[in-house]
């Protein structure tokens, strides 16, 4: 079990539609790190950009991307995350994939797909929650669109710890991204953590980050920033317990079951 969490969010720029580029890039980045981290996170579908339609992009499970980040996780000893699109029994998902040093994979299939920009199209919806166990740690996966939908995300009985979103959020909407991160943060007693990319996409969005941790009050804990940047937080499982005894909101929560 581990208090401290140190966490990298790399915010970057994507290179639309090409896999080998992307992974050669952030492997750069991962590579000037300097510090010991116990967790980097990646943005939303980050070695392909947010592309819906074109399917020789995607690919099978435990295929090029899922190996290279098992190579990073053990090379540096830290688990890696971010989503990717997996062609399985023919259906597409956009995949969160969360890969310790050991080798293990545990993935999360997005649940809102977004259907102005045609996701829902070309992809499968994830059926399931799912919650993470990482060096003491409970952490709920949840994927860009997912964060407007506030009852995906309910903590009951504080099953997480956690909270991180993987995101290609554009400009246009980017004071809903800073608002419901903290909203998620303040009504689940968690730390929220959010990777967004940044740069201009070839659908023609642009995206200016604003990657960042929530701690469960809704208060930023580093200032956003809208450039290509790795920024490293760490968050503090003694901090956030003494915050849910001290004000156990939780224990007056609706008592309901999700069903769909």
């Amino acid at each position: 079990m581990k208090d401290l969490l140190k966490v990298a969010l790399i915010q970057t720029d994507i290179f639309w539609e090409n896999p080998e580029a992307n992974r050669a890039s952030l492997e750069e980045k991962i590579c000037q790190i300097a510090q010991k981290i116990d967790l980097i996170i990646l943005p939303e579908m980050f070695t392909t950009g947010f592309s819906v339609e074109n399917s020789p992009i995607t690919e099978p499970p435990n295929h090029t991307t899922t190996k290279w980040m098992k190579q990073i996780a053990q090379r540096i000893s830290s688990a890696i995350c971010g989503t990717i699109p997996i062609n399985e029994n023919g259906h597409v998902y956009n995949r969160f994939l969360f890969v310790i040093p050991d080798g293990t994979v545990q993935s999360y299939d997005k649940k809102h797909l977004f259907r102005i920009g045609t996701e829902s199209r070309f992809f499968s919806e994830g059926k399931s929650r799912v919650n993470i166990e990482y060096k003491g740690w409970k952490i709920c996966p949840q994927i860009c669109y997912d964060l407007r939908f506030p009852v995906w995300s309910i903590n009951k009985n504080l099953q997480y710890d956690l909270l991180i979103y993987v995101a290609s959020w554009p400009d246009a909407r980017l004071n809903a991204w800073d608002t419901l991160l903290k909203a998620r943060a303040i009504e689940n007693q968690s730390y929220v953590l959010g990777v967004n990319r940044i740069g201009k996409d070839g659908a023609g969005l642009s995206y200016s980050g604003h990657s960042t941790g929530v701690d469960p009050l809704g208060v930023n804990i580093n200032p956003l920033s809208e450039k290509d940047d790795i920024i490293v937080l760490e968050i503090d499982k003694n901090k956030l317990n003494t915050f849910r005894e001290k004000y156990p909101f939780y224990k007056d929560g609706d008592n309901f079951e999700i069903i769909a």
